[in-house]
C-alpha cells in the first residue's frame, strides 16, 4: 500500500510505485494500423459494391420520360456525327472517331484554328474525288452543282493528291474556260471598272450563304481550301455567275504566332515543298480562273519562295492576285518575266470594317479607277463588308463605274 505524502513524516523521503503497461505506445498505434488494414482488406474481399463507396442516384427503370431523352440524345448525336455535341441540356457529347477506326487512305487531317476563339478543331479531308454526305439541294438546283462545276478532263492533270489545273493540249487556259465577263454595249465601253474580290469562304456556312445569296454575279468569290465541302460550293458560286478563285495560304511576317492554317506556303520549305503543298490546295476544288494569296507579307516578299509559285500558277493557266498585304511584294515584277495574268487588290474594304470605313474604302477604290481606267478591291466574307459591297454595287452603274469580274481587269499572258 502507497503511504500518501501528507501522511508520512516530515524531512523523510518517500516512494511510490509506478503501474507498468504491458506495451508501449508505438506497439499500440501499430497495432491500430494493422487492425485498420485487415479491416478494408475483408471489406473489399466481401462487400459487394462496384461503385466502391461512390454516390449512387437511383432511377426507376421503367421512367418514360427518361427513355424518350435517351431516344432523342442518342438520335440526335448520330446525326451529328462523331465529335459533335448533343442538344444543349443533355450534359453529353459523342465521342470523336476511335483510333482503331483508322481514316480513309488518302486522306488528310487538318486543323482549323477559330480566328476569334483561338480554338483548334482536328478535321479529316477525305480523299480526292471520295464520296461525302452532303447537304439536301434547294429545289429546282442541278444535281451537278452539289458535285462542283463540270470541268473537261482535257483542262485537269492527276495529282498525288488529286486533279488540278493545267493547259490544255488546244492551248485552253483554266483562266479564259471559266471565266464570266459581262458584256459590255457601247454605252459603257469608256465606263472605268472594279472588280471585287469577297473571300474565306468556304469555312463559315453562314458568311458563305450570306455571300452568295447577297452578291451580284460580277463580284469574284475566292474560297478557302480547308472548307468541308469547298467543291460544292464552288460549283454553287459558278451556277450563280460569280468567277472564283482559290485562296492560297501564305506565310506572313509574325508566323506562326499568326498562323494561315496548314499546307502554308513558308520560306522556310524548299521549293519542292512548297509546291507539293501548292498541289494539295489546287485539289481541293475545280473549275477556279485563278489564285489569290492569303496573308503571306513575308512570303510575297521573297523572290526566290514566290518565283516557283507563280511560275507554277503560269504553267497550269491560271490568273495569280496579290492581295495587297503588302508594299514589299515581288508579285508584280515577277509575273511579267512568267508571262502570267496578273492583279493586284488596290484597296482592303474591309481594313477597319466599320460602316463609315468600309464605305471610305468603296469610295477609295472608284477614285482609283477612274484614275487609272481601272482597280481592284478585297474583302473578306463579313456581315458588314457582305452589306455594303452589295448596296454599292446596286447603284455603282448610275455613277458610271462597271462592276466586272477579276478576269476582265487581270493583265493578260501572251498566246503562245
Amino acid at each position: 500500500m502507497a503511504v500518501d505524502e501528507f501522511d508520512a513524516p516530515l524531512g523523510k523521503k518517500t516512494t511510490s510505485k509506478r503501474l507498468k503497461l504491458p506495451v508501449t505506445p508505438p506497439q499500440i498505434l501499430a497495432g491500430v494500423l494493422a487492425t485498420s488494414v485487415a479491416v478494408v482488406g475483408l471489406w473489399t474481399l466481401f462487400a459487394s459494391d462496384p461503385y466502391g463507396g461512390e454516390p449512387v442516384a437511383v432511377v426507376p427503370a421503367g421512367s418514360k420520360d427518361l427513355a424518350q431523352q435517351k431516344d432523342r440524345s442518342v438520335a440526335a448525336a448520330v446525326q451529328a456525327g462523331p465529335g459533335q455535341p448533343y442538344p444543349a441540356g443533355t450534359g453529353m457529347a459523342v465521342p470523336a472517331a476511335k483510333s482503331e477506326q483508322p481514316p480513309p487512305p488518302g486522306s488528310k487531317t487538318v486543323t482549323i484554328i477559330d480566328g476569334s476563339s483561338g480554338k483548334r478543331e482536328e478535321v479529316v479531308l477525305p480523299p480526292h474525288g471520295a464520296g461525302t454526305a452532303r447537304a439536301p439541294l434547294e429545289k429546282g438546283t442541278p444535281q451537278t452543282i452539289s458535285q462542283g462545276i463540270a470541268v473537261d478532263p482535257k483542262l485537269l492533270e492527276p495529282t498525288r493528291h488529286g486533279e488540278i489545273p493545267r493547259i490544255a493540249a488546244d492551248g485552253t487556259r483554266p483562266s479564259t474556260a471559266f471565266a464570266k465577263p459581262v458584256p459590255i454595249d457601247a454605252a459603257r465601253k469608256d465606263f472605268p471598272r472594279v472588280a471585287i474580290i469577297v473571300g474565306s469562304l468556304g469555312v463559315s456556312a453562314s458568311g458563305t450563304a450570306d455571300a452568295l445569296s447577297r452578291l451580284p454575279g460580277p463580284v469574284t468569290l475566292a474560297l478557302s481550301p480547308y472548307g468541308a465541302d469547298v467543291n460544292r460550293l464552288a460549283g454553287q458560286a459558278a451556277a450563280r455567275g460569280h468567277e472564283v478563285l482559290l485562296q492560297v495560304p501564305m506565310e506572313p511576317f509574325d508566323y506562326p504566332d499568326n498562323d494561315p492554317g496548314p499546307q502554308t506556303l513558308l520560306t522556310s520549305l524548299g521549293v519542292d515543298q512548297n509546291l507539293d503543298r501548292l498541289h494539295w490546295q489546287m485539289s481541293r476544288m475545280k473549275g477556279y480562273v485563278g489564285i489569290v494569296s492569303f496573308m503571306g507579307a513575308r512570303f510575297s516578299a521573297s523572290e526566290q519562295a514566290l518565283s516557283p509559285i507563280m511560275r507554277e500558277t503560269a504553267k497550269r493557266g491560271l490568273i495569280y492576285v496579290d492581295n495587297g498585304a503588302s508594299q514589299r511584294s515581288v508579285a508584280n515584277q515577277i509575273s511579267g518575266s512568267q508571262n502570267l495574268p496578273f492583279a493586284r487588290a488596290d484597296i482592303v474594304i474591309d481594313a477597319v470594317p466599320t460602316t463609315a470605313e468600309i464605305e471610305a474604302a468603296l469610295s477609295r477604290l472608284e477614285a482609283a479607277a477612274r484614275r487609272h481606267g481601272s482597280a481592284v478591291g478585297i474583302a473578306a466574307a463579313l456581315p458588314a463588308a457582305v452589306n455594303h459591297i452589295a448596296e454599292w454595287a446596286k447603284k455603282a452603274e448610275t455613277r458610271g463605274i462597271l462592276l466586272v469580274p477579276i478576269s476582265m481587269v487581270a493583265n493578260k499572258a501572251k498566246q503562245s
